[in-house]
């Protein structure tokens, strides 16, 4: 039995980190797929890989990504491990841009895409609490937030303005509803 491919998408500032961290915590059905990101690994935020740009360019020629983007002047990859872990039938969460989702689709059998909301309130407060960004830079963020999803694909819409303990509850419903 294969496992679900699952990409977790959304606005800067919704919290796309801390729902698969707190998902991987309370389910042991998931398993998070570690980005390789060209940047340096120290940088604040999520768990990753960093690397330089030539090496990056290298595991790309080798084959080392299931995926990859270029977004904000920087380079993303999926690793390919992530094949193995869903032949075991486990489920991966992948922070995903919205770039590469058709091609999540056509390259997972069982894919997935849970997008995560927010009110824009809550975004710009979020957004201004990590300190990383200018004003001007929060401003075309929130602008950018409501960019529409790529059609047909199998989207899960959650709301991410509260709480982070009831939106991982209610993502779990979404992702594995009880059958009547």
């Amino acid at each position: 039995m294969s496992g679900r491919f699952i990409a977790v998408v959304g606005p800067s500032g919704v919290g796309k980190d801390s729902v698969l961290q707190a998902l991987v915590v309370r389910d042991p059905r998931f398993v998070l797929a570690r980005r390789v990101i060209t940047r340096p690994s120290e940088a604040d935020g999520e768990a990753f890989d960093g690397v330089s740009l030539k090496d990056f360019r290298a595991r790309l020629a080798a084959g080392d990504f299931a995926l990859n983007w270029a977004a904000h002047g920087l380079h993303y990859g999926i690793p390919a491990s992530v094949d193995q872990t869903l032949n075991a039938g486990r489920d991966v969460l992948a922070n995903l841009s919205r770039s590469v989702l058709v091609e999540a689709q056509r390259r997972f059998a069982k894919f997935q895409v849970l997008s995560l909301t927010a009110d824009s309130a809550v975004l710009a407060a979020r957004l201004t609490s990590r300190g990383r960004e200018t004003p001007e830079d929060i401003t075309k963020r929130l602008a950018r937030s409501g960019t529409p999803l790529p059609a047909g694909l199998p989207v899960l819409e959650l709301d991410n303005s509260g709480a982070l303990d009831g939106a991982v509850t209610r993502a779990l419903a979404l992702l594995y509803p009880v059958s009547a």
